[in-house]
């Protein structure tokens, strides 16, 4: 399949004019004379391991969600011997916004996409959906067993929730303006927690992220050999 072709379906599932200004969504590497795409290999992140994973099962292309700025370049994937054999392409903050991208995704995941999504503002999705925090905190761990929850106000009962896939900590306040007694992302930092009014689960940058993949085959569609990286979560319990 052209690589072109490829890029332009994506685009028009997550166009790249609507990533935000700081982010490097599209071409990491965009290689001329290799436009024939056999073999795609999707992942999260291009680490050194996801491009040997690549060299070794022979992919002519990776497809990643974060962009390259996100990790260390000094590997093979830049060398002069392997660079010129790999076109690499991401979409990022604009698959984030995208109507069923990382977020939508992860709402689906959960079995909560037939709760109708009351607000859609940025990378937020809300939904009112009632239940316990017990029950709510066993949902989420059938996807992030390590999951953290902020309850600073020791809250029992949940009615209108906030996710934002990846790091999305930022939007705690946005979201309780918008009327959500939670928010569940990635990454949350130890003062923000401190902080927060609402409650805030923390499933984990990977594990939130990780789930939009299957996205990138559906959008790709039938004509090139897709091939998941093998990837996993840094962080591991002791």
């Amino acid at each position: 399949m052209y690589k072109y072709k490829i890029t332009e379906r994506i685009e028009i599932f997550a166009p790249s004019e609507t990533q935000e200004d700081w982010d490097c969504s599209g071409w990491g590497i965009n290689i001329e004379g290799y436009d024939e795409i056999r073999k795609i290999m999707l992942c999260l992140t291009v680490t050194e391991d996801v491009v040997k994973q690549a060299k070794e099962q022979n992919c002519d292309m990776i497809i990643s969600h974060h962009p390259l700025f996100c990790v260390n370049c000094h590997s093979e994937l830049v060398s002069e011997s392997y660079a010129p054999q790999i076109n690499v392409y991401c979409a990022h903050t604009n698959l984030d916004k995208a109507q069923g991208g990382t977020t939508d995704t992860l709402i689906e995941t959960l079995g909560l996409s037939k709760h109708k999504v009351k607000i859609e503002h940025d990378f937020l999705r809300i939904i009112d959906y009632k239940t316990t925090i017990e029950d709510f905190n066993n949902l989420l761990k059938k996807i992030s067993p390590n999951t953290r929850v902020i309850n600073n106000n020791k809250v029992k009962e949940l009615n209108k929730i906030a996710f934002c896939a990846g790091s999305g900590s930022e939007f705690i306040n946005e979201a309780k303006d918008f009327g959500a007694d939670c928010l569940v992302t990635g990454d949350l930092k130890f003062h923000t927690a401190l902080d927060s009014d609402i409650v805030v689960y923390d499933i984990g940058h990977f594990e939130s992220e990780i789930l939009v993949l299957p996205i990138f085959e559906k959008i790709i569609g039938a004509g090139v050999e897709i091939i998941y990286a093998k990837e996993k979560s840094p962080f591991s319990q002791i």
